[in-house]
């Protein structure tokens, strides 16, 4: 059961439908995702980036990733790259990821107690493409938890925008206004209270290296386990 602090968030009732997110909210992927980066970075003839400029660079998928390490973060200069030199980076990536995708990934503290304990319908709203999050999911042993998974290369957006939201909210045939969404990242919040879902926002995700409370979710949590009674 969600606390009251949650219930206030959809008219003092439990929330009919949770949308998580995946990386930074639900499990610790950087280590793995650092180790993908810095073997394509390798395999490109560039100098490795290390997990802690690649958490600053995860949130808004595996093509914008590697944008990223193309450019060392230089946001203007990613978006500009020519799409066959990501292509070929991706290829790297997506072979370096697929191999180490399991070996540091894990969830964090408290995630496994509220997946079991929530027995709202749970959708996975995440920018990840479907093929790493299949099998991550998987090995994490959550096939069962979440009605159905939203991926990144599922719709023709992905968070900020908020189609994946309403595309979760109709599929599961439940009102925005009796969902929650949660997540680590400025997108998670600005895909949310576009389409008027309450937000709950975990501190101790990626978001780009910024104070998730800079982006006015409706409430903020250490843990997962604090939004359980």
């Amino acid at each position: 059961m969600f606390n009251a602090d949650v219930c206030a968030l959809t008219g003092d009732g439990q929330p009919q439908l949770v949308l998580l997110d995946l990386d930074g909210t639900l499990i610790d992927s950087v280590p793995d995702l650092a180790a993908a980066t810095d073997n394509m970075l390798v395999a490109l003839g560039r100098k490795v980036a290390g997990p802690q400029q690649v958490a600053d660079w995860v949130g808004n998928g595996a093509d914008m990733l590697v944008r990223r390490a193309l450019a060392e973060g230089n946001e203007d200069a990613a978006l500009a790259l020519d799409a066959d030199q990501v292509s070929t980076a991706r290829q790297y990536f997506d072979d370096a990821y697929l191999k180490c995708l399991h070996h540091a990934t894990g969830a964090f503290d408290g995630v496994d107690t509220f997946l079991q304990t929530i027995e709202a319908r749970k959708v996975l709203v995440t920018n990840k493409p479907r093929l790493f999050t299949e099998p991550l999911i998987r090995s994490l042993g959550w096939q069962t938890y979440f009605a159905f998974l939203l991926c990144g290369d599922d719709l023709a957006e992905k968070k900020p925008s908020p189609v994946p939201v309403l595309h979760a909210c109709k599929e599961t045939g439940i009102k925005p206004s009796q969902t929650i969404m949660i997540g680590d990242s400025r997108h998670d919040i600005a895909a949310a209270k576009a389409v008027g879902v309450a937000t709950v926002a975990v501190t101790y995700g990626y978001n780009h290296g910024d104070d998730i409370r800079n982006s006015a979710p409706d409430l903020v949590v250490d843990s997962l386990s604090e939004l359980l009674v």
